[in-house]
Parts: structure tokens; C-alpha cells; sequence
């Protein structure tokens, strides 16, 4: 391939996902994440507030992703006012920070159609909506156990929720977070094939909350 050839493949890219319609998706994309995991191995080398053992925090609130059948629509030109600080601030119980929660907005808020009031209101519910399993925070010490097994939890947590409807990533070797598909109206939705990659390490380490 000429190199030419390659830098517009490069770049044109992310300029088609930018150009997608607000509003114009066909379900979400729940992602919660395991707090201590992602302290372990990222939030704790940054010194990040969220990892602070006074928060508690397990599964948190990564975001709410709008998704087509195959792929997935980024940084819409939606029209609507940016995510005010205030706004930001108040995901902070659920999401860990103000900034997790200001990147969600302008990376997956804006294709949602809806403000950023109605985006963070709607990923407040989404976040409801789902039984955590409560045996992971009655951990005291760090496992290892395969991915299918907190699969298997919040299968059993959620009635409805079937196995093509969630999936489990790792990073780092470490049990990162459950992927939960929704429609519109939150109800349990299959996961497009783009989503259904679980995580296949059956020693997947498990840090329990501090």
C-alpha cells in the first residue's frame, strides 16, 4: 500500500465517526467498572482521588455508549450546550470524578440526542437499572478467578439479563468491566458482535475495595 493511501485510511476514519447524527444510533452500551481494578492498574500511578480508600467505590459508572448493530458513533455535533461543571460534579458519586464524567459527555453524550441534563439523567438510571452483585465487595483479599464468573454473577443478579447481553473485559490481567447492552428505553437488549468479546482469562486477578 502507498504511504499516501495509508494516511487517508488513517485519518479519514476518525473524521467519519465524527460526522455521525446525533441521535442516530441503535442501543447502548453499559459499561460499569471495577473501581479497584482500574486503580491497580492506572488510577493509583496518577494519585487519582477516585482510588482514595475514604470513596469505597466498586462498580462505578464508566459510561453510556451509544451503539449501532456494528460499531459505534463518537464526538457528535449534537447542537447542544457542553456539560456544565456543576453537572459534571454531580456524577461524581457514581462515576468517581468530574472528569470521567466531562470525557463521557463529549465522547458519547453528545450521539445520545439528548442534553447533557437528560445524557446524565438517563445514565443515572441505566446505572440503577442493574443489580450489582454484592459478593464481589465481600471480598478481603485479591482473587483469581475467570471472567465467566462475574458473568455468571450478574446473570444471576439481573433477572432478564441473558449472556449475549453482557460481557466481561479484562486489563492487565485484571477483571476491568461488565458490558450491559440496553435499548432506548433501558430494557435488556443482544449485544452486537463488535461488543460480545468476553474476556477468556480463566486467572483474571480480582482487587477487592479497599
Amino acid at each position: 500500500m502507498r504511504l499516501w493511501a495509508l494516511i487517508v485510511m488513517l485519518f479519514a476514519a476518525p473524521a467519519l465517526a465524527q460526522d455521525r447524527r446525533a441521535g442516530d444510533f441503535d442501543y447502548y452500551v453499559l459499561a460499569l467498572s471495577w473501581s479497584p481494578s482500574w486503580c491497580a492498574t492506572t488510577g493509583d500511578a496518577r494519585g487519582s482521588d477516585q482510588c482514595n480508600a475514604r470513596h469505597d467505590h466498586g462498580w462505578i459508572l464508566h459510561g453510556l455508549w451509544p451503539q449501532y448493530h456494528r460499531g459505534w458513533p463518537q464526538f457528535c455535533q449534537s447542537g447542544k450546550q457542553p456539560a456544565s461543571r456543576s453537572q459534571t460534579r454531580a456524577m461524581t458519586d457514581i462515576m468517581g470524578s468530574p472528569g470521567l464524567a466531562w470525557h463521557q459527555w463529549k465522547k458519547h453524550g453528545t450521539c445520545s440526542g439528548l442534553d447533557a441534563s437528560g445524557y446524565f439523567a438517563l445514565s443515572r438510571a441505566a446505572y440503577a437499572r442493574i443489580t450489582r452483585p454484592a459478593a464481589f465487595r465481600k471480598l478481603n483479599e485479591t482473587v483469581r478467578l475467570p471472567a465467566r464468573v462475574v458473568e455468571a454473577a450478574f446473570l444471576k443478579a439481573n433477572k432478564g439479563l441473558e449472556p449475549d447481553g453482557i460481557t466481561i473485559t479484562c486489563k492487565q490481567g485484571h477483571i476491568a468491566e461488565a458490558r450491559i447492552c440496553l435499548s432506548r428505553d433501558l430494557q435488556f437488549v443482544p449485544c452486537g458482535a463488535d461488543v460480545v468479546r468476553d474476556c477468556r482469562d480463566e486467572r483474571a486477578l480480582f482487587t477487592p475495595v479497599r
